[in-house]
């Protein structure tokens, strides 16, 4: 077991500017070489989506396939691959990625968020306007939200407006839970100026997340964010993480305890509410 102690030199002052603005991007946390693997491991997790016709589920395991205008099919997201790719767990549960977090949760935390993103060179991948609170259902599984939870993101490409970055209002995370509306599922939406000034928010004040590879970015799930299609000839791929204070949370798997990474058991429930009555492999009506 390993204490966290307030003297990280790769986290910086990302505490601070976390609270203030609701996200920071910690700097060159993997190196190149750390980075290549995770390249390989989405390239594998591609592929293997790419051999179904449509999404495609086994447990807490999800391929979610969707058609694309310039690409045909393509996955546009995989929840938990780290039920089946040992370096995207070993990620997961590295000691920077706790370093990074413990400051604002501690050093006890599961984790209710394990995704892969995608967006190939000139897919029309968006995703519209949004908070990460509106995900998380049920509410009462999930106690004291604005102080307990912190999503990250390691950018595995260069993570910039032209390759679909993410747009973020930086200070939105203190306006609490907002309806930003929209039609359909945040994934299938285009960020629209007028979803903002209908929750009060003035487009001018979006921010660009721009990223090297193997930069971490972290934001609030109160924190108003969104992201464009690629327009670049360079793929836009995204590791997300979410943690959360583990007593904090009824759902979820355990990732550090003390300091100490959790190894993944059986699945657990998370955000699948049939994973104990259809475990089994199938697919996924849209």
């Amino acid at each position: 077991m390993w204490a966290v102690n307030d003297s990280i030199t790769l986290a910086g002052d990302h505490v601070a500017q976390y609270r203030r603005d609701g996200y920071a991007i910690v700097r060159g946390v993997f190196p190149a070489a750390e980075v290549a693997e995770m390249v390989a491991a989405f390239n594998r997790l591609y592929a293997e989506g790419r051999k179904h016709p449509k999404s495609y589920r086994h447990g807490n395991l999800l391929y979610r396939i969707a058609a694309d205008a310039a690409h045909g099919r393509v996955v546009r997201l995989v929840q938990w691959p780290s039920y089946v790719d040992p370096t995207l767990d070993r990620v997961r549960l590295d000691r920077r990625m706790l370093e990074i977090v413990a400051p604002l949760i501690g050093a006890t935390v599961k984790q209710i968020i394990n995704q892969m993103h995608w967006k190939p060179p000139g897919a029309s991948a968006e995703f519209g306007w949004h908070q990460d609170i509106g995900f998380r259902r049920p509410r009462a599984a999930y106690r004291q939200p604005a102080l307990s939870y912190v999503q990250t993101g390691i950018a595995i490409d260069p993570h910039r407006v032209a390759n679909g970055a993410m747009r973020i209002i930086p200070g939105s995370h203190r306006l609490g839970e907002l309806s930003l509306g929209g039609d359909g599922r945040v994934m299938d939406r285009s960020m629209s100026d007028d979803d903002l000034r209908r929750a009060g928010l003035d487009p001018a004040g979006v921010v660009d997340l721009e990223m090297e590879p193997g930069d971490v970015a972290l934001w609030h799930l109160h924190l108003v964010h969104g992201s464009g299609p690629n327009r670049s000839t360079i793929d836009r791929r995204f590791y997300l993480n979410g943690y959360v204070i583990a007593d904090n949370c009824d759902r979820g798997v355990l990732a550090f305890k003390d300091g100490a990474p959790q190894p993944l058991g059986d699945p657990v429930l998370i955000h699948y509410e049939d994973l104990h009555s259809r475990p089994d492999p199938h697919y996924v009506d849209a």
